[in-house]
């Protein structure tokens, strides 16, 4: 039932299959561990908000894939899913992106029995309207907390100077206003549409039996496989920004910055792997934390520790970030583009590239020593089109060229957009 492929670079075996009800699975299987871990997820997140299904299209309120996400735990007959998993000794948690929802625990005894619970309560929907206005007011809690964080204005600015029609740019949990529209109803419908077994992967990492995993996942969910939703993300994004910069005012001890540049992301499967890559690559070479970009202003007081740079892609879309906190987010600006202009000029620096090469497979070889980072990168790469493994043969044959091309394109200055906070006066 399941099919087996060995990794000889990094000593791994992954079993997949599919069942007939359209569920991908996929096992890394850990022999002599303790601990196991198991992904649930749907491709269905903040961003899924109007889809075509049955014959017409439907439109959600924003806020919808994380609110069921709060409310999948409770269960028909009174109980909660988390307790109940917490008491056999799992550590059972979930979390919403604008692409995704998954929910996933972790245990060292029991697993096959918590694994029977993950895929019974995340398949079984239960909403009143009680419970719905009750977590209306919870969430909406949430929300106020999280817009009055520096964090939260700071990316959602970004987000909005940069899509001006794709949902990322709106909060995945939605607003005060976008939840007081759900209803039960809603919740049910979007349960239906997004959380058949077609539309879901089961990703596991733990000493177990690979075929007891696809027998378990067979008996706990329904034999149907149901159409698959498509998803509509708006009117096809510009390659440029709406704004280039915005600054707002909050109580902070320093400036902080974030920079960004939309991508257009690859095709599905083996070319987004590919291109995932690349720019992971690339941006570590460039502006990653031992390099000379961020070394140099690091030394002159312009960047401090608080900096990072990220690449998301999600919702049909990809994002190039970086931030931090800045004496004088300008200067970093004038930075980055005199970085990317001498990248243009002369190419990036083969030794800088060679060094960044190892360092991301050393971090992709950790990785897999996480059974949470194995299990997410599975089910980012079935969602994908392709397999999280094959990473490592896929970022021994980048060539610094790809690197170079991917920052002088994306991250041309007419691309660029900054959102600011500063202190107040």
């Amino acid at each position: 039932m399941m099919n087996s492929k060995h990794f000889s670079k990094i000593n791994e075996t992954l079993y997949t299959a599919e069942l007939p009800n359209g569920l991908r699975i996929n096992v890394v299987t850990k022999p002599g561990f303790e601990l196991g871990y198991a992904v649930f997820a749907t491709n269905y997140g903040g961003a899924h908000r109007r889809f075509f299904l049955n014959g017409q299209w439907h439109d959600t309120p924003a806020g919808v894939a994380h609110f069921l996400e709060h409310k999948m735990f409770d269960m028909p007959d009174g109980d909660n899913a988390l307790s109940v998993l917490s008491a056999n000794g799992a550590q059972p948690n979930a979390f919403t992106s604008s692409g995704m929802t998954a929910y996933y625990f972790s245990s060292t005894s029991g697993y096959e029995k918590n694994l029977r619970m993950l895929l019974k309560f995340v398949s079984t929907p239960y909403f009143t309207d009680e419970t719905v206005s009750k977590e209306q007011g919870i969430i909406g809690q949430e929300i106020g907390m999280v817009e009055d964080s520096p964090g939260y204005v700071i990316y959602n600015r970004l987000m909005r100077m940069l899509y001006e029609h794709n949902p990322v740019r709106d909060q995945v949990a939605g607003s005060v206003e976008s939840i007081a529209e759900i209803t039960a109803e809603t919740l049910y419908n979007c349960h239906k549409a997004f959380y058949a077994p077609s539309n879901m992967v089961l990703c596991v990492a733990a000493d177990c039996d690979p075929e007891r995993i696809y027998a378990i996942a067979k008996e706990m969910l329904p034999d149907e496989k149901a159409e698959i939703p498509t998803s509509d993300f708006g009117e096809k994004e510009t390659e440029f920004p709406s704004e280039r910069y915005h600054e707002e005012h909050m109580e902070l001890s320093a400036p902080q910055f974030l920079i960004g540049a939309k991508v257009a992301p690859a095709e599905m499967g083996a070319a987004l792997q590919r291109q995932k890559i690349v720019a992971q690559l690339a941006m570590r070479t460039l502006f990653g934390s031992s390099g000379r970009f961020y070394n140099r202003l690091y030394s002159e007081g312009v960047l401090n520790r608080d900096y990072d740079y990220e690449i998301d892609y999600t919702a049909g879309v990809a994002t190039i970030m970086i931030g931090g906190e800045s004496s004088d987010p300008q200067r970093v600006l004038s930075e980055v583009n005199s970085a990317i202009s001498a990248v243009k000029a002369n190419g990036l620096d083969r030794d800088a590239f060679e060094r960044a090469k190892k360092a991301s497979f050393g971090a992709r070889l950790r990785g897999l020593e996480s059974f949470d980072s194995i299990c997410i990168s599975m089910v980012t790469g079935l969602f994908g089109g392709y397999c999280s493994l094959d990473s490592f043969e896929v970022l021994d044959s980048v060539a610094i060229d790809e690197c170079e091309m991917f920052l002088t394109e994306f991250m041309a200055p007419d691309r660029l957009a900054m959102s600011v906070l500063s202190p107040e006066a």
